[in-house]
This record gives C-alpha cells, structure tokens and sequence, in this order.
C-alpha cells in the first residue's frame, strides 16, 4: 500500500511539472511592481532584463547570486539597454536553494513594498518555486508564474531530477 501511495505522488509531481506551460516573454500582458528571477538554467535573466526594459515591472531582484558576482557579468548586455537603470536591479546574494530563494526575497520584496511579483524561472522549476514562494509569500502578495524555458531543453532524466527535488520540499514539510 505504502508503494501505491508513493508511487502515485511521484506521479503527481512528475504530472504537475510537465504541465507548466511556457510564457513567451514577447506575448504577455502582465505589469507588476517586482520581478524575481531564480538564477539557473540559461534564458531566465535575459528574459527578465526584457521584461525590466519593457517596463512591465519596476525592480528586479536576482535571487541565487554567487557572492563575488556583480551586475555586469551576470548579463553583459547590460550597457546596451538605455532603458535600464542599475539601481532598478537587486543582487540577492544570500540563499542557496528555491526555498532560500524565497525567504530571502521576500524581504526584498517588502522593503521595496511590492505587492504584486513576476516570477521568473524556467517551465522545469515553476512547478517547485510557484508552490514554494505560494507557500513562504503572504497572500497579500500576488505571484504571477513565467516560466520561460522551453521544455525541449531538457532531459527526461532533467524532469525525474526535478520530480525528486520536488518530492522532498514536499516530504521535508518546506511546502504544502
């Protein structure tokens, strides 16, 4: 029975993850006060300086920095948008998991009062971080998942990888 029981949430999760559908940044129509960007897979921060140069958001935090790491060698294209400005870009240099993620830009977020996010990773992860900063985020705060990887980028052994991650958050009691 226990099997059954296991196997079945291994499904749901594997399920849950395969079914983000992906955002196309050049589509949307959303306009938030913060961008939150997990750093990661390739993509994620070019997508969210587009969505910054675009206006759609008015700050963007970077969560999972490297501690050594500046501005411009996370995207080096930056002196090619006139539009941004670099006090508009928040260095989260502190966590070290999604979890860490969004404790850590939740102060961010509050210091900066947002009160509506984009949150921006890849279709791979959004299942696990939507579900996380759901759960770590007061309900004051609204969170708008774009996950902007597109899912040929990556393995099945990518999706069983995530699917386990995404299990323990759940077995460890980080999420709900």
């Amino acid at each position: 029975m226990g099997f059954v029981i296991g196997a079945s949430s291994l499904y749901y999760e594997f399920y849950q993850i395969v079914s983000v559908p992906e955002s196309r940044v050049r589509d949307l129509n959303v306009i938030a006060d913060c961008g939150v960007v997990l750093t990661g897979s390739a993509g994620r921060i070019r997508e969210a300086f587009e969505i910054l140069a675009q206006k759609r958001i008015k700050k963007l935090i970077i969560s999972g920095v490297y501690k050594e790491t500046q501005l411009i060698h996370l995207f080096p294209h930056l002196p090619y948008y006139n539009e941004i400005n670099d006090d508009d870009v928040i260095l989260e240099k502190k966590s070290e998991s999604t979890y860490g993620n969004a404790v850590q830009s939740l102060a961010l977020v509050n210091a900066l009062k947002c009160r509506e996010i984009l949150l921006i990773t890849s279709q791979l992860h959004m299942f696990r971080a939507h579900r996380i900063f759901q759960d770590v985020f007061p309900e004051s705060v609204q969170i708008i998942p774009i996950a902007v990887s597109n899912r040929k980028d990556f393995t099945v052994f990518d999706y069983l990888l995530e699917t386990v991650k995404s299990s323990f958050y759940w077995v460890l009691g980080l999420v709900v």
